[in-house]
């Protein structure tokens, strides 16, 4: 086989290959796009693409008075946005700790975070539940906010921390010199510089509690306090529950912040900050 055709069959089987993948993720996405147009509530009736197109599935969900999916979805954009703030600050402190001081247990505290990030949070689920009835924070926000964050702070301190490093310590040496604090030298030096991975913990950080299902079935317990995950599964998880297009169009409403923080930070994420950091 020449180097030509060699170069075809490769090129070719790499084409082959992406469209597959493509195929396999679009394919859900835009079956549940074209189930939330159809009309009725079944699924078996709907199709890929509508007959029918209608858009009344949308329009019931933000009808107060036949479900409260509204207040769903602001209960789950709060508890999303404070889990954000509060990650992106405490892996931020946490991994600059790491990568620039030396301390008695570091290496030991390196090896608890590789270890806590293999073990799920539901494999804790009991312990978890028996905590948050003991400081009577069953059914709130709160502990939800301070699960997702804590449950964020291992895996996420490693890739910080490995970015942190990438960051040249004569910058922290140099304004060391002219006087600036620690605190300082975090806030106005390196956290401009790790902007790229401050904004990955920041996806994946508001990704979180649009995604858990388990936990907040389990301590939230009044309808008004659902969130999104937990709300749209008792739409069909009722006695008579059977509104499975009304369900995918709940489910296509999700994707929009999600896909509006990720394209705001999109320039982020292929951006090198620290190129040009320091001369020579």
């Amino acid at each position: 086989m020449s180097i030509k055709t060699r170069n075809i069959v490769r090129l070719a089987l790499s084409y082959g290959l992406i469209l597959f993948a493509g195929a396999t993720v679009l394919y859900p996405v835009l079956w549940i796009i074209g189930a939330s147009l159809n009309p009725g509530d079944s699924l078996t009736s709907s199709s890929i693409i509508p007959e029918k197109v209608t858009l009344i599935h949308y329009k019931d969900l933000f009808d107060v008075g036949e479900t409260p999916y509204l207040l769903w979805y602001l209960n789950t954009l709060k508890i999303c946005f404070l889990t954000m703030v509060l990650a992106v600050l405490l892996i931020g402190i946490t991994a600059y700790s790491f990568s620039r001081y030396r301390f008695i247990g570091r290496k030991y505290g390196l090896v608890l975070f590789l270890v806590l990030q293999m073990i799920p949070n539901f494999a804790a689920l009991i312990a978890i539940y028996v905590l948050a009835n003991m400081t009577g924070l069953i059914n709130t926000h709160l502990v939800l906010i301070l699960i997702y964050v804590g449950g964020l702070i291992p895996m996420n301190t490693w890739l910080a921390k490995g970015y942190f490093d990438t960051i040249p310590k004569e910058l922290d040496e140099s304004a060391s010199m002219d006087g600036a604090g620690h605190l300082r030298i975090f806030w106005q030096i390196i956290m401009p510089l790790a902007k790229p991975i401050l904004a990955v913990v920041a996806l994946f950080s508001f990704i979180t509690p649009f995604t858990d299902f388990i936990l907040a079935t389990i301590l939230l317990r009044s309808e008004e306090k659902y969130t999104l995950a937990v709300g749209l599964y008792q739409m069909i998880s009722a006695q008579f529950g059977n509104s499975f297009t009304q369900f995918a169009a709940g489910a296509v409403l999700i994707a929009i912040p999600i896909s509006i923080l990720f394209l705001s930070l999109q320039r982020y994420f292929t951006s090198g900050l620290t190129a040009g950091g320091t001369k020579g």
